[in-house]
């Protein structure tokens, strides 16, 4: 599911895509940032903290990710079709 304003994959126009694309490339790098940095301050945590994060926080920004990627996916589709 994309964005509250986001154009229809199947309708869009070449610049439409490149637009999509380039919010959703934007906000994968920005999250799989957050991912990392959920890592590194894990390092520090006793087991027991570092295991709640695990099964708390991470799976959250786990899903985020992976459903940005797949909507990027989507958009770099529509921007090879074009080409």
């Amino acid at each position: 599911m994309g964005m509250d304003d986001e154009a229809d994959p199947e309708s869009a126009s070449l610049e439409q895509a490149l637009f999509w694309k380039n919010i959703y490339t934007e906000i994968v790098v920005m999250e799989e940032a957050v991912l990392e940095r959920i890592h590194q301050l894990m390092a520090n945590q006793s087991p027991q903290a570092q295991r709640e994060v695990e099964l708390t926080n991470v799976p959250v920004v786990v899903a985020q990710v992976e459903r940005f990627r797949s909507r990027l996916h989507i958009w770099e589709s529509r921007v090879l079709a074009y080409q």
